[in-house]
């Protein structure tokens, strides 16, 4: 079991990869399933601090679009039957808060998900937490 940020346990898929996502955009961090919304939960960390780089916009970009193409092409369905027919939602994890510019982007994103009926979360993690 996995305890989010927020206090929701996540029961997580053996299949699932956690890897630092500046180095890994092709992959899926986390998939669980939220008991108390009864979602299965794709999680995205984001362990870095945001730049307002174009470059780092880009790769939050090429993830969405790597956690959106698994979803949607049938691909998390076929690995989690499970999951499949419940409601989604990717849970972006920040140790940071995000820069105006990522913000931006994530409003956009969250716009666009939602025509596909998937949720998005963002939770930042206070630094205080870590200290």
């Amino acid at each position: 079991m996995l305890q989010a940020c927020h206090h929701i346990e996540l029961s997580i898929d053996p299949q699932s990869s956690k890897a630092e996502s500046r180095h890994h955009i092709d992959l899926i961090d986390v998939i669980g399933h939220d008991p108390k919304t009864d979602e299965a939960v794709l999680v995205m960390h984001e362990p870095g601090p945001w730049d307002g780089s174009d470059a780092r916009l880009h790769e939050l970009q090429e993830r969405f679009n790597t956690y959106a193409s698994f979803l949607l092409d049938g691909e998390f369905a076929e690995c989690n039957p499970g999951l499949a027919a419940k409601p989604v939602r990717i849970e972006v994890r920040c140790a940071y808060m995000p820069d105006a510019r990522a913000l931006d982007l994530l409003g956009a994103i969250h716009d666009q998900l939602a025509f596909q009926e998937i949720k998005l979360e963002v939770v930042v993690r206070d630094h205080a937490d870590r200290l």
